[in-house]
């Protein structure tokens, strides 16, 4: 265990090593300031001469959002229409039927939005083409959007009054081009050093030793696995996801999956500091973050580390932890440690199953996803926060007697309004899908068995639909294994789930910092609440708790708590 803390402590540091200068790039490419890949401009001119934009046009935050949804809709539509028919089009060397619409429905918004929720297995479900041309574009879209969206927030900040807050279109572009496909392809290069393929040939037929002969998937791997991690979108090539030897071939590429899984969102943290001058600030952001990831890690890894007290009561040996659905090349410490970088980011990308990990830590994993802003998604992990930070403000300044203000603009009852109807709705959307999955479940004549859905009854069940829902609001997109996911009902209510948790937020947030532009900035005075302060990074943690974790905990009585005094009663 000793061992295995210093070794998460080395990679912890060697993110934060990358993602500071990384922060620092970002300003200058956001800013319009020179950086060393200037050399594209005539690329990105000539993208936005073809496509009649004016890339220097600023927007508001109308605009902006109009612009950015817009554009959604154009990438869906050929996207489930390629899922439909790819069993009639080229690049299918596997011969892979076309989608069930449904299910093609389910795959293109959940690539749309950033969940990667797969009601699907990867190697036997999609073709190449759908592979490349759908799932990888896909994630580069989706993550160039939340990249795009958290920016203009940022920019929203500043003190000028009356501006507009930048572009869409412009700063979607250089997300795409200045540091998602740069990174996407030093990232592929090491990999594909590591030994994951990146091939247009068919599956392998390989004899075994037993004389059987086994069809083994391969594709153009190393071309998807980066954007899925450093975009913190998560969906597998494979199923098992990065479970795949073909996704994670050694314990080198799979400390470069815990780095870049990270790496982006972090980074992001100190651009903040960098855009606005409050380099103190991201500071306080970046410990407020790091001790939410801790507060997610522990408790996991401890469950994990402990093992099942049903197994230890058979009679068998436990000393490795619970072993069940981990990742035995590399051990229960570094499997769970993943699964909680995963639930804090949230990528969803998975190294073990998490139907498997004891109780207390899938609860853990509940509020990792339900918080959404311990680091979380590239930009939308800092749109989560942004609506803690305006409510704990607000609160504090309060409780001090002061009117509320955040960067020299007040905060007013809209503000807090739209912050609290967000908030609220993160949570009552996946326990009113829940609710509703649990009496459809119940009341189906026949019995639920009719269904085809739970693996497992009672509290562990409801968890596995609760989690579905949760996963699937905070563009997650793991599951818990013991779900029979891909039928008409979960497809079409995790669709509702992905479209809310992506949008309601980025609208809610745009709306928000368009709100505060529009005020006249007020300087900084002696009785200016002071969010750079240590003091109040702990008072921002515990809102942060009491708004999203304690808001859960008679639900989870109902699932992973009542399971876990199951086992050890």
């Amino acid at each position: 265990m000793l061992a295995d803390s210093f070794g998460f402590i080395l990679i912890f540091l060697l993110t934060l090593f990358l993602a500071i200068p990384l922060g620092a790039y970002m300003k200058r490419v956001f800013n319009g300031d020179k950086s060393q890949l200037d050399f594209l401009q005539p690329l990105e001119k000539g993208i936005f001469k073809i496509c009649h934009i004016n890339p220097e046009k600023s927007m508001d935050w109308k605009q902006y959002l109009l612009a950015l949804l817009t554009i959604q809709v154009v990438w869906v539509i050929p996207a489930f229409i390629v899922l439909i028919l790819q069993g009639n089009l080229f690049l299918n060397p596997a011969h892979i039927p076309g989608m069930q619409w449904s299910l093609a429905l389910n795959s293109a918004i959940s690539f749309l939005t950033s969940t990667n929720l797969q009601h699907y297995s990867g190697e036997s479900g999609a073709s190449y083409l759908s592979q490349l041309a759908v799932f990888s574009f896909l994630q580069f879209a989706s993550a160039g959007t939340s990249l795009a969206a958290g920016v203009a927030i940022i920019r929203g900040l500043t003190a000028d009054p009356g501006t507009g807050i930048g572009n869409f279109f412009n700063d979607f572009l250089r997300s795409f081009t200045r540091i998602l496909l740069p990174l996407s392809i030093i990232v592929a290069v090491i990999f594909m050093i590591g030994g994951m393929p990146m091939t247009f040939k068919g599956p392998h037929k390989i004899v075994t030793l037993q004389g059987d002969t086994v069809n083994v998937a391969k594709g153009p791997v190393a071309s998807m696995v980066p954007i899925k991690e450093l975009g913190s979108n998560g969906g597998g090539f494979f199923g098992a996801n990065d479970a795949h030897p073909f996704e994670n071939p050694g314990f080198a590429t799979f400390v470069v999956h815990f780095i870049i899984v990270l790496l982006l969102p972090m980074a992001f943290v100190f651009f903040i500091g960098y855009y606005l001058n409050r380099k103190k600030f991201a500071w306080m952001l970046f410990g407020v973050m790091t001790a939410g990831l801790l507060l997610l890690a522990i408790p996991i890894v401890k469950e994990e580390a402990g093992g099942n007290p049903k197994v230890t009561a058979m009679g068998i040996d436990q000393s490795a932890g619970n072993m069940e659905g981990k990742e035995v090349r590399f051990g229960v410490n570094y499997s769970a440690f993943y699964c909680a970088e995963n639930v804090a980011i949230p990528a969803g990308t998975v190294a073990s199953v998490h139907d498997s990990y004891m109780p207390l830590s899938s609860t853990a994993m509940l509020v990792g996803m339900q918080v959404d802003a311990f680091f979380g998604g590239l930009g939308t992990g800092w749109i989560n926060m942004f609506m803690y930070l305006v409510i704990a403000v607000f609160i504090g300044t309060l409780m001090i007697g002061r009117s509320p203000e955040l960067f020299g603009k007040k905060i007013s009852t809209k503000e807090m309004q739209v912050a609290v109807a967000v908030s609220v709705l993160q949570i009552f959307v996946p326990v009113a899908l829940a609710a509703i999955a649990c009496f459809v479940y119940v009341n189906k004549g026949g019995g639920g068995d009719t269904l085809g859905w739970l693996g497992n009854k009672g509290p562990h069940g409801f968890t596995t639909m609760l989690y579905e829902f949760v996963s699937s609001v905070a563009g997650n997109g793991s599951n818990f294994g013991g779900l029979g996911n891909n039928t008409v009902f979960w497809n079409l209510t995790t669709s509702l789930a992905m479209l809310s948790g992506r949008f309601v937020p980025i609208a809610g947030a745009l709306m928000m910092v368009g709100l505060m532009k529009q005020k006249k900035f007020i300087p900084a005075s002696f009785g200016t609440l002071q969010t750079d302060s240590a003091t109040f990074g702990i008072f921002l943690f515990v809102i942060i708790i009491v708004l999203s974790a304690l808001s859960l905990f008679v639900i989870f009585m109902a699932g992973p708590i009542a399971e876990h005094f199951s086992l050890h009663a």
